[in-house]
């Protein structure tokens, strides 16, 4: 499994695209945290011209970066291999098929934190530009932190579905997009529609959003964490089905 792992990081480390699209998530940001809006906008997320010692914008902006990120780097992971006729012999090796998920799951996590490592000197810039300096939450941002990464890790884990459900890449990356954009937000539109009472409740509670910004502002609870792990648990068993499925 391990050995696994290591060639699926290497695969994406190795091709232009990887790269690519991890400069392009790290531009994005950078582009809106530090080149973007003004001093006359209030709601802007520039850093400098909002005049507060904070990096939440990063923690607002990144969510909406990984939906097409994440698709992106987990598209590869199982349609690739159907395509290149790969799969059979992937299958064959001592390994179970919820092993070779799991690799794959954790070298797009992996990537996802490779992403995410190069933000933290956005922290120590406005650390060193806080007055005083380190006048920054870093309790804060680090509860943040750990949010983005739950929230990264079930976008890996339905970006693992889409993939093995289709032997299309451009197929496996818009589905993706579209799952992950739904628990995303779809369930926060759905309740906002008031239709079905207390129930609307029930209905935000199962959106990935409400339980990102309960962790976003630090508080780590644990029932957020059951749900983050419930979802992936979720989308990890449903992907193992479809790898299944060529056996009946």
């Amino acid at each position: 499994m391990l050995t696994l792992l290591k060639k699926e990081i290497r695969s994406f480390l190795s091709s232009l695209i990887g790269y690519i699209t991890i400069g392009i998530f790290l531009l994005v940001i950078s582009l809106f945290m530090w080149v973007f809006g003004d001093d006359s906008n209030d709601n802007n997320f520039n850093v400098l011209a909002s005049g507060y010692a904070t990096i939440d914008p990063l923690f607002i902006i990144a969510p909406w970066v990984f939906l097409f990120l994440i698709p992106a780097i987990t598209m590869r992971s199982f349609a690739d291999e159907k395509k290149g006729g790969t799969i059979e012999l992937l299958l064959t090796r001592p390994l179970t098929d919820l092993q070779i998920i799991l690799a794959k799951y954790f070298a797009g996590f992996t990537l996802v934190l490779f992403s995410l490592l190069p933000t933290l000197i956005y922290y120590y810039s406005v650390h060193k530009l806080g007055s005083p300096v380190g006048n920054i939450d870093t309790g804060g941002m680090w509860g943040s932190y750990i949010g983005l990464l739950f929230l990264g890790a079930a976008f890996v884990s339905i970006g693992i579905f889409a993939s093995a459900i289709t032997n299309n890449q451009v197929v496996s990356f818009i589905l993706a997009v579209f799952l992950c954009f739904f628990t995303y937000i779809g369930f926060e539109y759905i309740s906002s529609f008031d239709l079905f009472g207390k129930v609307d409740d029930i209905i935000l509670s199962l959106g990935i959003n409400q339980h990102y910004n309960s962790m976003s502002r630090g508080v780590i609870d644990t029932r957020d964490l059951i749900y983050f792990f419930s979802v992936i648990t979720i989308f990890i068993i449903a992907t193992r089905t479809v790898l299944e499925s060529r056996k009946w």
